[in-house]
């Protein structure tokens, strides 16, 4: 069908800039913002966790229940609306104060449910198997460029201009997607499409695979993005630039991990999804029994290749259980329940961490990542050995 699949060549010189200006601004707001309520506002931690919480709910309300229902005409126009509101919201947070940093934070976090589904399902939608899962995994590798340019920007913007400023300077990533997203074509939809019910999504075993085998590392990424430089600050006294050069190395061994898995893409899913999850635990063990700079960095190595491994493997494993026309709306789904992840964790985390510590509470994480495990194995089977 004329024009419904992208070709490789479009994905690498749209969707790939395209992702890499969305991630890398949105992971600056999550990683600075609780450094700006931090050490400009005094935020406690349960308020820093409801600030983030706040950010994840609108993303959840804007992926899960508007996104998810919408055919492809209506959603590439609020596509590129949300990123024309994105890019005026970011500069913003420059002029924040304790009241309007909420406001500001639930805006961004409502455009990101529009942009980042669409653009999971625009690489996703290549007829071959194995194309269009080395095709994901190049995504996912675009996210991790995005991951380690960031915060290796922002260390750089940070040794001379302060917090506030640095929202300033790095508008230029929102408007780069702006200027990108017109040319992301989407799917056509034929007379005879049916959508897919809410109901057939979440029961799907591919579908609850995808979102167990992310909440395996996710509620310790929420907890680590929310109050791992605070927890570096506080504990080794760092400075803000040193902080995002952390967060850097950690998103480098996530590429890393993707590269392996755009090179060699997974045929079964279980070894690597087990595999992560056995890293996931070191890593938080790591930081949570030592109170060491250089533990703590190489724990942050260690985390960084689940982070690399699990979401990829996630949406290979919707894009193996459903149709292309339905992947829309599974794809709004997933990144729904990430955010359901995102707001229970740093909002629970965050008071748990002012009762015990921060250190303490990576110990807490180790069994809800067990647990995720446990249902993991069951269904994964399903989607671990596709047919060729």
């Amino acid at each position: 069908m004329r024009g419904q699949y992208l070709g490789l060549t479009q994905a690498l010189l749209i969707i790939a800039p395209l992702t890499i200006a969305v991630r890398a601004s949105n992971n600056m707001l999550m990683t600075t913002i609780p450094l700006l309520a931090r050490y400009n506002f005094h935020f406690s931690n349960t308020l820093i966790g409801l600030l983030s919480a706040l950010t994840a709910l609108m993303t959840f309300l804007s992926s899960g229940l508007v996104n998810s229902r919408l055919r492809a005409h209506s959603r590439r126009l609020i596509f590129i609306v949300s990123s024309i509101i994105y890019a005026m919201v970011y500069p913003l947070f420059w002029l924040s104060t304790p009241l309007i940093i909420w406001p500001l934070s639930a805006i961004a976090g409502f455009t990101l449910g529009f942009l980042m589904p669409n653009i999971i399902t625009s690489a996703s939608l290549l007829p071959d198997r194995r194309t269009r899962e080395r095709l994901l995994n190049i995504y996912t590798l675009s996210l991790s460029i995005s991951l380690i340019l960031g915060p290796a920007i922002e260390s750089f913007i940070l040794k001379y201009y302060s917090l506030r400023e640095s929202f300033l300077l790095l508008t230029a990533l929102p408007v780069l997607a702006l200027v990108i997203t017109p040319l992301v074509k989407f799917p056509e939809e034929t007379s005879d499409y049916s959508p897919i019910t809410y109901s057939n999504v979440l029961s799907n075993p591919g579908f609850i695979t995808a979102v167990l085998n992310i909440a395996t590392y996710n509620v310790v990424f929420s907890f680590l993005m929310a109050f791992g430089g605070i927890y570096a600050r506080d504990s080794f006294g760092v400075s803000y630039s040193m902080v995002e050069i952390l967060f850097s190395l950690f998103f480098v061994a996530s590429f890393l991990s993707r590269l392996y898995l755009s090179i060699k893409p997974a045929e079964r899913l279980w070894p690597f999804m087990g595999n992560a999850v056995l890293l996931t635990v070191i890593g938080v063990v790591m930081i949570g029994f030592t109170n060491n700079y250089l533990v703590y960095t190489a724990a942050l190595l260690v985390l960084g290749i689940p982070h690399g491994i699990t979401y990829p493997l996630s949406v290979v494993a919707i894009s193996r259980a459903f149709k292309p026309q339905h992947r829309n709306t599974a794809n709004s789904l997933f990144f729904s329940f990430m955010m359901l992840i995102g707001i229970f964790t740093p909002m629970v985390t965050g008071y748990i961490a002012d009762l015990i510590g921060i250190r303490n509470t990576f110990i807490v994480l180790i069994l809800p990542v067990i647990t995720a495990l446990v249902f993991l194995r069951k269904y994964v089977k399903t989607v671990d050995k596709p047919p060729g």
